[in-house]
């Protein structure tokens, strides 16, 4: 047994002055799912300092000549600009899809949910633990990379309060939505083993076709059209609508930020992602 099951193991349920509700005691999951996160090591390399390893990566590696110029009608930018939005968007994914679809998976594998669903602890209660710990590291996250970007690669941060509005309501969208996502994906995996296989190859897929790590405008067409029906591809367009120069909407699939279409697409993947997560959600798999 982990010791992050033999953690929970010793404080499965919340102490009984807290058991005041299902937001109170959601909101006591999302505290300890925090104690317990930031106690794994590997799980805040991967999460906080990756995003930040490529954005520097790409930046070194394909900067090296000065600003670059993707097409004749828009202004130079440096690399680093050029990709902070996806690396961003990535880091929404990277959270809440990938992170809990193997967090979830491995913990029922371990019998971790088993136990919990002997305690009053509600499926709902486990979901807002859950998504509480991705809104905090998503927050630590954005902000160590664009920190990262400013002080370390010389980008300059949006300072029009309209463009960091829309950065919280496509980042509040995203995260929310990569979460349910990823609660409704630990289904799949039968293992722990498994879980790794199942949900990285997914999340690596929708990072290369969605615009993080090649240029969305010069992706073919058909990938653009297939990147579309996902919510990577809308949540890295929300996310270049607040970081890149405004001629740069012109390289957009339909020439435009499309911004309500963006809202549109998040919104209809959230709601997708809560019916799945709550129908496919079992304390024990079925054919366990």
């Amino acid at each position: 047994m982990s010791t992050r099951a033999e953690t929970a193991g010793a404080r499965i349920a919340p102490p009984p002055a807290r058991r005041r509700g299902v937001l109170a005691v959601g909101a006591w999951r999302a505290r300890f799912e925090l104690v317990q996160y930031f106690r794994s090591g590997d799980t805040l390399f991967f999460t906080f300092l990756f995003p930040i390893f490529m954005l520097g990566l790409f930046s070194v590696a394909f900067g090296s000549d000065g600003d670059v110029q993707i097409a004749p009608d828009v202004p130079p930018i440096s690399m680093a600009e050029l990709y902070l939005p996806g690396m961003i968007a990535a880091g929404l994914l990277l959270s809440g899809f990938q992170n809990l679809a193997m967090d979830i998976a491995i913990e029922r594998s371990d019998g971790m949910l088993k136990r919990l669903g002997g305690t009053p602890l509600s499926p709902v209660s486990y979901f807002i633990g859950k998504i509480g710990q991705v809104l905090v590291t998503g927050v630590l996250q954005a902000a160590l990379l664009m920190g990262f970007a400013a002080l370390a690669l010389g980008v300059e941060l949006p300072t029009q309060p309209a463009r960091w509005a829309t950065f919280a309501w496509v980042f509040l969208l995203g995260i929310i939505t990569s979460a349910l996502l990823g609660v409704a994906l630990s289904a799949v995996p039968r293992t722990a083993k498994s879980a790794t296989a199942v949900v990285v190859p997914i999340a690596l897929a929708l990072q290369f076709v969605s615009g993080v790590y090649l240029t969305f405008s010069q992706l073919p067409e058909w990938l653009q059209n297939i990147a579309g029906l996902f919510p990577l591809k809308w949540m890295a367009q929300g996310m270049r609508a607040v970081f890149l120069p405004d001629e740069y909407a012109a390289l957009e699939q339909n020439g435009e930020w499309n911004l309500a279409g963006v809202a549109l697409a998040l919104g209809i993947w959230l709601i997708v992602g809560l019916v799945l997560s709550r129908v496919t959600f079992r304390w024990i798999r079925r054919d366990a």
